[in-house]
Protein backbone atom coordinates (compact mmCIF):
# COMPACT_ATOMS: atom_id res chain seq x y z
CA UNK A 1 0.00 0.00 0.00
CA UNK A 2 3.11 2.08 0.81
CA UNK A 3 4.25 1.71 -3.05
CA UNK A 4 0.95 3.49 -4.45
CA UNK A 5 1.65 7.18 -4.04
CA UNK A 6 5.23 6.42 -5.95
CA UNK A 7 3.55 4.27 -8.75
CA UNK A 8 1.20 7.28 -9.17
CA UNK A 9 4.17 9.75 -8.95
CA UNK A 10 5.88 7.81 -11.34
CA UNK A 11 2.52 7.96 -13.62
CA UNK A 12 2.17 11.55 -13.09
CA UNK A 13 5.93 12.32 -14.36
CA UNK A 14 5.87 9.47 -17.37
CA UNK A 15 2.64 11.56 -18.55
CA UNK A 16 4.12 15.04 -18.50
CA UNK A 17 7.04 13.76 -20.63
CA UNK A 18 4.88 12.10 -23.43
CA UNK A 19 3.25 15.24 -23.77
CA UNK A 20 6.23 17.37 -23.44
CA UNK A 21 8.04 15.46 -26.00
CA UNK A 22 4.97 15.52 -28.65
CA UNK A 23 4.65 19.17 -28.12
CA UNK A 24 8.42 19.48 -28.84
CA UNK A 25 7.94 17.09 -32.11
CA UNK A 26 5.41 19.72 -33.52
CA UNK A 27 7.07 22.41 -35.41
CA UNK A 28 6.06 25.44 -37.55
CA UNK A 29 7.83 27.20 -40.60
CA UNK A 30 6.63 30.57 -41.36
CA UNK A 31 8.46 33.83 -43.01
CA UNK A 32 9.33 36.53 -40.87
CA UNK A 33 8.96 40.26 -41.70
CA UNK A 34 11.65 40.24 -43.83
CA UNK A 35 10.45 36.98 -45.86
CA UNK A 36 12.81 34.63 -44.55
CA UNK A 37 11.93 31.09 -43.90
CA UNK A 38 12.24 30.20 -40.62
CA UNK A 39 11.12 26.58 -38.82
CA UNK A 40 10.57 26.86 -34.95
CA UNK A 41 8.37 25.60 -32.57
CA UNK A 42 6.56 28.48 -31.96
CA UNK A 43 4.79 31.13 -34.48
CA UNK A 44 5.03 35.04 -33.32
CA UNK A 45 1.95 36.31 -33.35
CA UNK A 46 2.79 38.76 -36.09
CA UNK A 47 3.78 36.12 -38.62
CA UNK A 48 0.11 33.94 -37.76
CA UNK A 49 -1.41 36.32 -40.07
CA UNK A 50 0.59 35.71 -43.37
CA UNK A 51 -0.07 31.93 -42.67
CA UNK A 52 2.23 29.18 -41.76
CA UNK A 53 2.45 25.37 -41.81
CA UNK A 54 2.37 22.44 -39.21
CA UNK A 55 5.30 19.94 -39.54
CA UNK A 56 6.01 16.68 -38.14
CA UNK A 57 8.61 15.18 -36.60
CA UNK A 58 10.24 14.15 -40.07
CA UNK A 59 9.78 17.99 -41.15
CA UNK A 60 7.05 16.68 -43.37
CA UNK A 61 3.99 19.46 -43.75
CA UNK A 62 0.89 17.60 -42.04
CA UNK A 63 -1.66 20.85 -42.25
CA UNK A 64 -1.35 24.06 -44.53
CA UNK A 65 -2.79 27.38 -42.17
CA UNK A 66 -3.74 30.15 -44.84
CA UNK A 67 -2.86 33.74 -44.89
CA UNK A 68 -6.13 36.12 -42.98
CA UNK A 69 -7.69 37.73 -46.12
CA UNK A 70 -6.77 41.49 -46.90
CA UNK A 71 -9.65 43.97 -46.59
CA UNK A 72 -9.28 43.59 -50.98
CA UNK A 73 -10.16 40.04 -50.67
CA UNK A 74 -12.69 40.50 -47.74
CA UNK A 75 -14.32 43.24 -49.96
CA UNK A 76 -14.24 40.51 -53.02
CA UNK A 77 -16.06 38.05 -51.40
CA UNK A 78 -18.76 40.09 -49.92
CA UNK A 79 -19.31 41.67 -53.27
CA UNK A 80 -19.42 38.11 -54.43
CA UNK A 81 -22.16 36.61 -52.03
CA UNK A 82 -24.38 39.74 -52.43
CA UNK A 83 -23.81 38.53 -56.76
CA UNK A 84 -25.41 35.37 -55.99
CA UNK A 85 -28.06 36.59 -53.81
CA UNK A 86 -29.05 38.88 -56.43
CA UNK A 87 -28.89 35.85 -58.50
CA UNK A 88 -30.77 33.74 -56.64
CA UNK A 89 -33.56 36.34 -55.80
CA UNK A 90 -33.96 36.97 -59.47
CA UNK A 91 -34.50 33.42 -60.33
CA UNK A 92 -37.02 33.01 -57.53
CA UNK A 93 -38.79 36.05 -58.63
CA UNK A 94 -38.41 35.05 -62.70
CA UNK A 95 -39.93 31.81 -61.55
CA UNK A 96 -42.76 33.62 -60.00
CA UNK A 97 -43.65 35.69 -62.60
CA UNK A 98 -43.52 32.67 -65.13
CA UNK A 99 -46.45 30.59 -62.98
CA UNK A 100 -48.32 33.95 -62.88
CA UNK A 101 -48.27 34.82 -66.26
CA UNK A 102 -47.42 32.76 -69.36
CA UNK A 103 -47.13 35.54 -72.24
CA UNK A 104 -46.69 39.30 -72.09
CA UNK A 105 -49.67 40.10 -72.94
CA UNK A 106 -51.44 38.34 -69.49
CA UNK A 107 -49.48 41.29 -67.49
CA UNK A 108 -50.72 43.73 -69.91
CA UNK A 109 -54.68 42.67 -69.12
CA UNK A 110 -53.47 42.36 -65.86
CA UNK A 111 -52.41 45.87 -65.76
CA UNK A 112 -55.37 47.19 -67.85
CA UNK A 113 -57.78 45.84 -65.06
CA UNK A 114 -55.81 47.37 -62.20
CA UNK A 115 -55.37 51.10 -63.67
CA UNK A 116 -59.42 50.68 -64.33
CA UNK A 117 -59.58 49.85 -60.75
CA UNK A 118 -57.94 52.75 -59.77
CA UNK A 119 -59.62 55.10 -62.29
CA UNK A 120 -63.02 54.25 -61.15
CA UNK A 121 -62.01 54.81 -57.40
CA UNK A 122 -60.55 57.97 -58.52
CA UNK A 123 -63.44 58.87 -60.10
CA UNK A 124 -65.71 58.29 -57.24
CA UNK A 125 -63.59 60.25 -54.81
CA UNK A 126 -64.05 62.88 -57.36
CA UNK A 127 -67.53 62.87 -57.51
CA UNK A 128 -67.32 62.85 -53.25
CA UNK A 129 -65.45 66.31 -53.93
CA UNK A 130 -67.95 67.46 -56.50
CA UNK A 131 -70.96 66.61 -53.86
CA UNK A 132 -69.21 68.46 -50.73
CA UNK A 133 -68.33 71.46 -52.76
CA UNK A 134 -71.95 72.16 -53.63
CA UNK A 135 -72.78 71.44 -49.76
CA UNK A 136 -69.92 73.93 -49.28
CA UNK A 137 -71.06 76.57 -51.70
CA UNK A 138 -74.63 76.37 -49.96
CA UNK A 139 -73.49 76.39 -46.56
CA UNK A 140 -71.22 79.93 -47.55
CA UNK A 141 -74.50 81.49 -49.20
CA UNK A 142 -75.97 81.34 -45.76
CA UNK A 143 -73.23 82.58 -44.27
CA UNK A 144 -73.04 85.46 -46.90
CA UNK A 145 -76.56 86.40 -46.54
CA UNK A 146 -76.14 86.36 -42.78
CA UNK A 147 -73.26 88.60 -42.86
CA UNK A 148 -74.92 91.34 -45.45
CA UNK A 149 -77.91 91.55 -43.10
CA UNK A 150 -75.56 92.53 -40.54
CA UNK A 151 -75.93 89.08 -38.39
CA UNK A 152 -73.56 87.28 -36.86
CA UNK A 153 -72.67 83.58 -38.33
CA UNK A 154 -73.36 80.96 -35.92
CA UNK A 155 -70.20 79.29 -34.77
CA UNK A 156 -72.12 75.73 -36.20
CA UNK A 157 -72.66 77.10 -39.43
CA UNK A 158 -68.64 78.54 -39.39
CA UNK A 159 -67.39 74.80 -37.79
CA UNK A 160 -69.65 72.92 -41.09
CA UNK A 161 -68.42 74.74 -43.40
CA UNK A 162 -64.44 74.24 -41.77
CA UNK A 163 -65.48 70.74 -41.57
CA UNK A 164 -66.48 70.39 -45.35
CA UNK A 165 -63.16 72.51 -46.59
CA UNK A 166 -61.32 69.85 -44.71
CA UNK A 167 -63.08 66.90 -46.39
CA UNK A 168 -62.31 68.67 -49.50
CA UNK A 169 -58.66 68.84 -48.80
CA UNK A 170 -58.89 65.24 -47.24
CA UNK A 171 -60.14 63.63 -50.35
CA UNK A 172 -57.84 65.71 -52.53
CA UNK A 173 -54.91 63.94 -50.92
CA UNK A 174 -55.82 60.73 -51.48
CA UNK A 175 -56.07 61.36 -54.88
CA UNK A 176 -52.70 62.57 -55.11
CA UNK A 177 -51.77 59.84 -53.64
CA UNK A 178 -53.32 57.16 -55.69
CA UNK A 179 -52.22 59.07 -57.90
CA UNK A 180 -48.54 58.42 -56.97
CA UNK A 181 -49.38 54.84 -56.55
CA UNK A 182 -50.93 54.42 -60.19
CA UNK A 183 -47.53 55.74 -61.59
CA UNK A 184 -45.61 53.08 -59.32
CA UNK A 185 -47.27 50.37 -60.18
CA UNK A 186 -47.28 51.10 -63.96
CA UNK A 187 -43.72 51.14 -63.47
CA UNK A 188 -43.82 47.93 -61.49
CA UNK A 189 -45.86 46.27 -64.68
CA UNK A 190 -44.13 47.98 -67.45
CA UNK A 191 -41.03 45.49 -65.61
CA UNK A 192 -42.69 42.33 -65.40
CA UNK A 193 -43.90 42.70 -68.84
CA UNK A 194 -40.18 43.99 -70.22
CA UNK A 195 -38.87 40.83 -67.90
CA UNK A 196 -41.24 38.27 -69.27
CA UNK A 197 -40.57 39.41 -72.64
CA UNK A 198 -36.94 38.55 -72.06
CA UNK A 199 -38.03 35.21 -70.49
CA UNK A 200 -40.37 33.74 -72.88
CA UNK A 201 -38.77 35.39 -75.82
CA UNK A 202 -42.08 36.97 -77.37
CA UNK A 203 -43.05 40.69 -77.05
CA UNK A 204 -46.47 41.96 -76.25
CA UNK A 205 -49.10 42.68 -78.75
CA UNK A 206 -51.48 45.34 -76.40
CA UNK A 207 -51.17 48.90 -75.73
CA UNK A 208 -50.31 49.35 -71.75
CA UNK A 209 -53.47 51.55 -71.14
CA UNK A 210 -57.31 50.32 -70.91
CA UNK A 211 -58.92 50.21 -74.22
CA UNK A 212 -60.97 53.98 -74.24
CA UNK A 213 -63.51 53.85 -77.21
CA UNK A 214 -66.83 51.40 -76.57
CA UNK A 215 -66.02 49.11 -79.34
CA UNK A 216 -62.58 48.43 -77.56
CA UNK A 217 -64.13 47.56 -74.37
CA UNK A 218 -66.73 45.58 -75.87
CA UNK A 219 -63.62 43.54 -77.93
CA UNK A 220 -61.20 43.50 -74.80
CA UNK A 221 -60.23 40.16 -73.94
Amino acid sequence: MRHLPRLALAAVILASLVSTSATASTMYRYKDSNGRMVISNTVPSESTARGYEILNDKGRVIQVIAPAPTEEELADRDAQKKRKQALEEQRREDAELLRTFSHPDDAVKALRRKLQELESISQLKRGNISVIESQLQEQQSKAADLERSGREVPDNLRNRIDRLRSQILDIEREISAQSQETQSIREAFEDKIERLEELTGQERTLELNPPTTSSEVSNKP
